[in-house]
């Protein structure tokens, strides 16, 4: 009986899969953009990814992380970010391409807690939040040691706790959400707003790269997204009581420019007592922590690694 699992990380901008070992180890990997928001277009990608990852392999079941919100009862997946996409059958038409095995689906933002919990900056801890800060929010949420997925798979998505009651409307409908804040191309436009001269293709890099450079619009830009998110994790914090925040994304591969600001917001907004020692960290396994978190969906029976 084979170990491996095929993992897949579908989101906005990249479909990702990999052959993941009961280890946690990604033996295999293929990435490819996500196509213009056409429905099949992209299932097409999913379906290419599949097929170039196994290249005749056997594997034990698929774990799948998609960008949000899905819903893990009915297998369906309804991306904010991916907006052709309502309701889309993703775990029966994947389960089609592997037949026999079993398939999950959850979403990429508790995907990507499981993966760091498991194998990444979060091992050891019991209560953790897990969010990628990238073209968008997620988050996803690990209590008592174990995944939380909520009533529909969708639990910790933090992108979308309010952080500016007044803010700019948001893609969920909403107003003012971390995600609004704190969102790549947010980040960009509020600066252009304000003045940034940055080029016309300019993304989260190229913020971070001006604002190291000594550009004061960009370094605003990442203090307004470092208190979004450090707001957004203390309101989980006291809600879930827990321990640990791992941030990772592309946004995050900003490292300091974001968490510094990240971890003032926190420390001025944790002050109960039960939050002591409440930690923010940088994500460890970077773009592989999706297809390690789905992985685990279907390794149930893994033997998460003890803390430092």
């Amino acid at each position: 009986m084979t170990d491996l699992v095929l993992a897949l990380d579908v989101g906005g901008t990249k479909v990702a899969g990999g052959l993941v070992d009961r280890g946690g180890a990604v033996r295999r990997a293929v990435r490819v953009p996500t196509p213009a928001d056409d429905a099949e277009e992209t299932w097409r990608a999913v379906a290419d990814v599949v097929g170039q990852v196994l290249d005749g392999e056997v594997v034990a079941g698929v774990g799948i992380a998609c960008a949000g919100p899905v819903d893990a009862v009915l297998g369906t997946a309804s991306p904010i970010n991916l907006t052709a996409w309502q309701g889309f059958p993703l775990r029966d038409r994947v389960a089609a391409l592997v037949p026999g095995v079993p398939v999950e689906l959850a979403g990429d933002g508790p995907c990507m807690a499981l993966g760091e919990h498991w194998q990444g900056a979060g091992r050891g801890s019991r209560f953790m939040v897990g969010l990628v800060v990238s073209t968008g929010v997620g988050g996803g949420l690990v209590l008592g040691g174990r995944p939380f997925g909520g009533r529909t798979g969708n639990a910790g998505h933090l992108g979308h706790v309010v952080v500016e009651p007044d803010g700019e409307p948001c893609s969920c409908g909403g107003r003012g959400c971390a995600e609004t804040v704190a969102g790549g191309p947010r980040m960009v436009a509020w600066a252009r707003r304000r003045g940034w001269q940055g080029p016309d293709e300019a993304d989260a890099a190229h913020l971070a790269a001006a604002a190291l450079a000594g550009q004061e619009l960009p370094r605003e830009a990442f203090d307004r997204a470092g208190r979004a998110v450090g707001m957004a994790i203390a309101a989980a914090a006291a809600l879930c009581d827990l321990d640990l925040a791992v941030v990772g994304g592309g946004v995050a591969q900003a490292g300091d420019l974001l968490l510094d600001p990240v971890r003032r917001t926190v420390a001025d907004h944790c002050g109960l007592s039960f939050l002591d020692g409440l930690r923010v960290e940088p994500a460890r396994l970077g773009g592989q922590a999706g297809l390690v978190g789905a992985a685990a969906l279907v390794l149930g029976d893994r033997d998460p690694q003890p803390g430092p």
